[in-house]
């Protein structure tokens, strides 16, 4: 359970959480020391967060949750939710106390004058255990107003499920998401994992900045197949997405959708995922792209029949307006422009038959 009663702690005691999903899977662990932490969340922002702390202290209501953990051989009170809270005021304090992390920790300290007790008496709401923090957090950094980054969404779902062997339902429950996005992102997840395996042919970093590609392409069918994906698997059937048997495919996919250090992604636009889905679905395109070393996605896309709705819609657009001028065309027969745009339809029109003889409207 989480405590209803504030207490109060002195900044020293309070530890922040080398745990905390938002510094990245590389960068967390028990032994990761504090002092790695604080440098890795120099650039979240906290410089305003210091400068309300200054002018308006620390308030009772933003009580950071707190749970008693071994940490360096001892127990701690480990922060886990309010960790910037607390970074903002452990970096204000260093350099109130000639050590800025940087110039601009320096120029916030400088005349600065804390409300007494702002580094004496943090309060903060105890929680007996990390589990009993996870519906908070759920709500609050997967569907509520402070989200986390999707990769961090996806291992907090994976954290609940593999770790607190938590179903589907159960996290949607807790989290108010869709018990199909909480599938979906905890497949992309385990996919994720099962690249580290092929960390010498894959750019894990890439596939980490462009996490919410890889959890929209797990959408299409395209992808499904082509990486013989079970997007309805249960947690035990997906702890490996792609059978062993597959892995050059899942090292293919990885290489066109997020690129390598040697060759760029087969796209940019997240908005192509369907596209690339669909270029997966066709036999003829997936294995331009395999013998290719720099394919093109557009090539590509044309192989698998891309081109197709956008020549219909072209076509249609151009029946449609004719039918419209056919309407009021009687009026103007006489005229010399209109019938040179007739003869350009007409020379058109022929062409198209030609190549679709079968098109005449007796025949469709």
């Amino acid at each position: 359970m989480i405590h209803d009663e504030i207490e109060y702690a002195a900044l020293d005691d309070l530890y922040l959480d080398p745990l905390n999903p938002r510094l990245g899977r590389e960068n967390t662990g028990p032994d990761v020391k504090q002092s790695r932490v604080l440098e890795l969340m120099l650039d979240w922002t906290l410089d305003e967060l210091a400068i309300s702390f200054l002018e308006s202290g620390y308030w009772p209501h933003e009580a950071l949750l707190v749970v008693k953990e071994q940490l360096g051989g001892r127990q701690r009170l480990v922060v886990v939710e309010g960790n910037r809270r607390l970074a903002a005021l452990k970096l204000l304090h260093g350099a109130i106390n000639g050590k800025p992390a940087s110039p601009k920790w320096r120029d916030i300290a400088d005349g600065a004058k804390p409300r007494a007790n702002l580094f004496t008496k943090i309060p903060y709401l105890m929680a007996d255990t990390r589990k009993d923090v996870s519906a908070f957090l759920g709500f609050r950094h997967v569907t509520g107003i402070k989200e986390w980054r999707p990769a961090e969404k996806a291992e907090f779902i994976s954290k609940l499920i593999d770790e607190q062997k938590m179903s589907y339902e159960e996290v949607m429950r807790k989290i108010g998401s869709k018990t199909s996005a909480v599938r979906q992102n905890y497949i992309a997840y385990r996919l994720l994992r099962q690249m580290e395996r092929y960390d010498d042919k894959i750019s894990l970093e890439h596939v980490e900045e462009k996490f919410s590609v890889l959890y929209l392409s797990l959408r299409t069918d395209g992808v499904q197949k082509y990486l013989h994906i079970d997007i309805k698997a249960d947690p035990n059937s997906a702890q490996r997405p792609v059978p062993t048997k597959h892995k050059e495919q899942l090292i293919n996919f990885a290489r066109w959708l997020f690129g390598d250090e040697k060759a760029a992604p087969l796209f940019t636009d997240s908005r192509n995922v369907d596209e690339f889905g669909k270029i997966l679905e066709s036999g003829k395109a997936t294995e331009y792209l395999e013998r290719t070393k720099a394919p093109s996605f557009e090539y590509a896309r044309q192989l698998a029949g891309g081109d197709e709705p956008e020549l219909v819609k072209l076509i249609d657009s151009a029946a449609d307006s004719i039918e419209q001028a056919l309407t009021r065309v009687h009026l103007f027969k006489d005229s010399k422009k209109l019938k040179r745009a007739v003869s350009r339809l007409w020379a058109d029109t022929d062409e198209l038959y030609k190549k679709f003889p079968d098109a005449k409207p007796e025949a469709v």
